[in-house]
């Protein structure tokens, strides 16, 4: 029990740290909250700076969900991998480090959770991503789409239930978290990248 409480505080520690804003910060001296959509995730920072600063991120997001949750699954267990890569989820969602202002939409993140805890289904997932993005242009698209499919992956891959739970929850929050997304796509507003 203490084990999986310290994975979960330090689950989100870790997901706390705005690698977007950081390192916007140390390479252009801005702050990418005053750019493009003003999200501080790896899409905006891809988005307004290109890959050489998106990249470095997109790998960082997904680094801060994939340790708490592979450290858990392998020392603990799924429901503790699942608890500290939801923390971890938390973490980047409300910042630590950015005085719990609102941070990215998790998406990134979510995937490495999903890589540390049940990697069948996150590399279909990221099969998935690629597909729809391809197809749409839309990363808002493609993440949606993803994270409802994780769910259906890891039941057919035979993950124990804390890893479907997590996957059912994480799918709500990615929907909640583009509802402006999905009104600027209904209205024909949505940027493609």
């Amino acid at each position: 029990m203490i084990a999986t409480v310290l994975l979960i505080a330090a689950g989100y520690v870790v997901g706390s740290m705005p690698w977007g804003v950081w390192l916007v910060r140390i390479f252009r001296h801005e702050d990418i909250r005053e750019h493009g959509s003003g999200n501080i995730g790896a899409s905006n920072v891809w988005r307004t700076y290109g890959w050489k600063l998106g990249l470095p991120v997109l790998l960082l997001d997904v680094a801060k969900g994939f340790v708490p949750a592979f450290v858990a699954a392998h020392t603990v267990g799924y429901l503790a991998a699942a608890l500290a890569g939801g923390a971890a989820m938390l973490g980047h969602y409300r910042p630590l480090f950015l005085g719990f202002q609102k941070g990215g939409k998790m998406v990134a993140t979510a995937g490495g959770v999903f890589l540390g805890m049940a990697p069948l289904a996150a590399l279909v997932g990221l099969a998935v991503w690629i597909i729809v993005f391809v197809a749409t242009r839309y990363p808002s698209v493609a993440s949606m789409v993803t994270a409802v499919s994780l769910v259906a992956w890891s039941w057919l891959f035979g993950y124990p239930w804390p890893v479907t739970t997590f996957a059912a929850l994480t799918a709500v929050g990615v929907i909640l978290l583009h509802r402006a997304n999905i009104g600027r796509l209904l209205r024909g507003e949505e940027h493609r990248s």
